[in-house]
This record gives C-alpha cells, structure tokens and sequence, in this order.
C-alpha cells in the first residue's frame, strides 16, 4: 500500500504502524509517531492498523547545537 511518510510517498507491505517503523528502518530507534495527525504512544504501535494513504510522522531526536 502507499502511504505519506513525513509527507512523501512510501509504498510498504506492513499492516501495523509497528510493522512499518521495523520496514522503514526505525527498529529500536527512540522515535515519535503520528498517524493522521493523531499521535501514537510506543505501547500502542502494534494496535494501530494502517489503510492506504495514510499520512505517517515519524520524529526522531537529534543532537547538535
């Protein structure tokens, strides 16, 4: 399915928002989450189901200055 990840297209197979983070290369990053604007806890990932064109968010802290 295609979804919006950080507003560009992805095409991915998972189901889950847990299953497209471990595609998408985020696996045991420390990241946030939003589906369709709506934030998603780290404990609720596996709960959310994705549709096509879903808009994903995903933020990962950064270090700098």
């Amino acid at each position: 399915m295609t979804l919006l990840l950080n507003g560009a297209p992805r095409e991915i197979a998972a189901k889950t928002l847990a299953e497209a983070l471990s595609e998408l290369g985020y696996a045991g990053r420390i990241v946030a989450t939003a589906v369709n604007g709506d934030f998603v806890p780290a404990r609720r990932r596996a709960e959310v189901a994705l549709n096509e064109g879903d808009r994903i968010e995903v933020v990962a802290p950064m270090q700098g200055g």
